[in-house]
């Protein structure tokens, strides 16, 4: 799947919103554990992620592929 869009959110959480339109939260909390992530505990390195379509980014080298995304996301029902 492509990442159309993804939206921090508070407490670590990131809004993404698929090339079809499917929409889920995606929880980075248990990232934080890792050292390559260690540098995101600062909210505004967080909030600052890029969409690669194929994965997201920071500045700081943390990366994470659509494929973890998506196999680890909360998908949202919308109407």
């Amino acid at each position: 799947m492509i990442i159309k869009s993804v939206i921090p959110k508070p407490n670590y959480q990131l809004e993404i919103t698929t090339a079809d339109e499917r929409q889920g939260i995606f929880n980075v909390q248990p990232y934080l554990k890792a050292e390559a992530f260690a540098a995101l505990k600062d909210e505004t390195v967080f909030m600052r992620v890029h969409n690669g379509g194929y994965f997201i980014e920071w500045e700081c080298g943390a990366d994470l592929s659509a494929d973890t995304l998506f196999a680890d996301i909360g998908w949202l029902i919308t109407a």
